[in-house]
């Protein structure tokens, strides 16, 4: 029943009473948290990101993956500080004191989610120490290639020949073997064309070195070559070396296409025939002579 209080007024019941201050301090509670983890977030993200990304930037000027990398770690580490104050600003930092609970929590999250988001850390770490690994180069593993665009806490962002964005796990980029192709200053470029037995080859040789020669942004030093690779079954296989200068600015698919034209427009002017698309030619005449009884 429904009591009566001293004034005469009606008073709620006891449940109903701890139930509204159990709501009010829960509700009191979130508030804190969130208003405390919004202001340390946001502040962070006005004030402590930009004046590290600065002090990075200074120091490692020609190490853009350097400030990419500890951009993300800033912001994680603000995350788990904002956190970390909301949950003091609720109330609850005497949990935090507990060792025993701090350790169970987080020997929980090593133990069931967390072993592979260390081991991405961990390989993004030895990735951004890596001199020979930087935002903006060209890298080709077991599955993929493409244009480094970002180290972050557990992937890699990488930008494919299709110009599509790819997130690939660092633990897969430090578990295989990487290559770049255009890790230096300059980049070799080979091209094989196949030139018939019955043409002089040392021509075609010559041809292909003034192809390479009179095209740009081919380099004059180190020179343009060609040399015999293979006497094949079919077909004799030479093959043309040539240079080119920041190769991460070029575009090596067009370069390679537009010489490939030019050989076969040099080779067709000169006469140079290559192999024939037939694994045999056959070569010959067929003539048709009239019989004493007039039959063909």
């Amino acid at each position: 029943m429904i009591g009566q209080s001293a004034t005469g007024g009606t008073s709620l019941p006891r449940w109903v009473t701890e139930v509204v201050s159990a709501y009010d301090r829960v509700f009191s509670e979130l508030f804190w948290f969130l208003l405390a983890l919004a202001t340390v977030y946001l502040l962070g993200q006005v004030v402590v990101v930009p004046f590290v990304v600065r002090v990075v930037r200074a120091r490692n000027r020609n190490n853009p993956t350097i400030e990419s990398a500890v951009t993300t770690y800033v912001r994680v580490a603000l995350i788990g500080f904002a956190t970390l104050t909301g949950v003091i600003a609720a109330g609850y930092g005497s949990v935090l004191t507990d060792s025993a609970i701090v350790i169970a929590a987080i020997t929980f999250v090593f133990g069931i989610a967390g072993q592979q988001v260390f081991g991405s850390l961990i390989s993004g770490i030895f990735l951004v120490a890596d001199p020979d690994f930087n935002v903006g180069d060209w890298i080709a593993w077991p599955s993929g290639e493409g244009t480094v665009e970002a180290v972050d806490f557990r992937v890699t962002r990488v930008r494919t020949p299709n110009n599509e964005t790819i997130a690939v796990p660092n633990t897969e980029l430090t578990s295989n073997a990487l290559t770049r192709p255009y890790g230096r200053d300059t980049y070799r470029i080979t091209e094989t064309v196949y030139v018939a037995y019955d043409e002089d080859v040392e021509r075609a040789l010559m041809e292909l070195r003034a192809v390479a020669t009179d095209r740009e942004p081919i380099l004059e030093e180190p020179a343009p070559n060609a040399r015999v690779l293979e006497l094949g079954e079919n077909a004799i296989t030479v093959q043309a070396e040539l240079w080119v200068d920041d190769p991460g600015d070029r575009d090596v698919a067009t370069l390679r296409s537009d010489f490939r034209r030019a050989v076969k427009r040099r080779f067709d002017e000169e006469g140079i025939a290559l192999a024939p698309p037939s694994g045999r030619s056959l070569s010959g005449e067929i003539a048709v002579t009239e019989g004493s009884d007039g039959e063909t």
